[in-house]
């Protein structure tokens, strides 16, 4: 699998002139140096952070994230940094927007997109900036690949998908006029070697990291992949199933028609989930699941049994109660 890998700046960035950029008071270590930006849920040592909800303040400065974009004072973990500022999340969408600035592009294929060889693109495909494309591939006409995406060898992508589409994320507050403020997404889609993607899909990218289809899985047509979701190797998506962010699957995850998967759960390896069920939690591997919620498919079966004797059952208590 290629290596996940959030927002990195192109070198590592004075904390000092960071706190300058979004006008911040900075407190703990001012000598530090940020790598990358990221959001609670993937930060790794040396990330920017930002939180602004008292909900998380302890969770967020405790987390491995090496600076932290806050609004209010707050005690500092040794060797740590935070930057105070009024608005935490305008201060992220600052950041980002400087280091990841919009890249139009007029041509239907990138001055910067890199091709490999024997990979051939029908008409009407746009690759856009700084995409990168395996050896041996197929794109088919009216495919969408947004900047920064990387698609592997021997990989096939139907009609009309796209790969990169923006994040279905928010920043949300009731006590302002527009509740939603978009959070720009700075992620890449990876999609590994010996993967095909049928027609009408859409694969988000990462808000601050990436969203990966491992090596080998199989997409049917209509399938909607949400942000920062990781699949394994040789998962099977059937049509018109649709998967929030954040969510897991481990290698050998089979998903039937219309499974709806709710977000940041995993679900195990080898695990199959019947046709319309709606998984709500983190599923065991190596078990076969259906309902909705999901439940172990035997037992479901079996309710399903007793749910058609009802009317059977009815009649019975009825007659002997007359």
């Amino acid at each position: 699998m290629l290596k996940i890998n959030f927002m990195q700046f192109p070198s590592p960035v004075s904390i000092q002139w960071i706190a300058e950029l979004i006008d911040a008071k900075l407190i703990g270590n001012s000598n530090g140096f940020a790598t990358g930006i990221n959001e609670i849920h993937k930060v790794e040592k040396g990330d920017l952070v930002f939180v602004d909800h008292p909900k998380y303040y302890d969770k967020c400065i405790h987390s491995a994230a090496s600076f932290i974009i806050i609004n209010k004072d707050y005690e500092v973990p040794d060797g740590k940094a935070l930057l105070i500022v009024d608005h935490p999340f305008d201060a992220y969408c600052k950041i980002v927007n400087h280091f990841r600035p919009f890249e139009p592009c007029s041509k239907n294929i990138s001055d910067s997109a890199i091709i490999g060889e024997g990979s051939f693109i029908y008409p009407n495909t746009f690759i856009g900036n700084h995409v990168r494309i395996g050896k041996n591939c197929i794109i088919h006409p009216n495919v969408t690949i947004m900047d920064h995406c990387i698609i592997g060898d021997q990989v096939i992508i139907q009609p009309g998908t796209v790969i990169g589409s923006s994040a279905f994320y928010y920043n949300s507050k009731k006590d302002r006029e527009l509740w939603y403020k978009k959070m720009p997404d700075c992620g890449r889609v990876i999609i590994e070697d010996f993967v095909e993607i049928g027609a009408g899909c859409t694969i988000d990218r990462g808000v601050s990291h990436d969203t990966i289809i491992g090596k080998g899985t199989k997409m049917d047509n209509m399938i909607h992949i949400g942000h920062d979701t990781v699949t394994g190797k040789n998962c099977l998506i059937a049509a018109q199933v649709g998967i929030a962010g954040v969510v897991t699957l481990e290698d050998g995850v089979t998903l039937w028609g219309q499974v709806g998967v709710s977000k940041t759960l995993t679900i195990g390896e080898n695990a199959v989930i019947y046709a319309q069920s709606g998984v709500g939690g983190d599923l065991e591997g190596g078990k076969t699941y259906f309902g909705s919620p999901v439940q172990d498919a035997r037992i479901k079966t079996k309710e399903l049994v007793w749910v058609k004797r009802i009317p059977e059952l009815w009649e019975k208590v009825m007659g002997k109660s007359h």
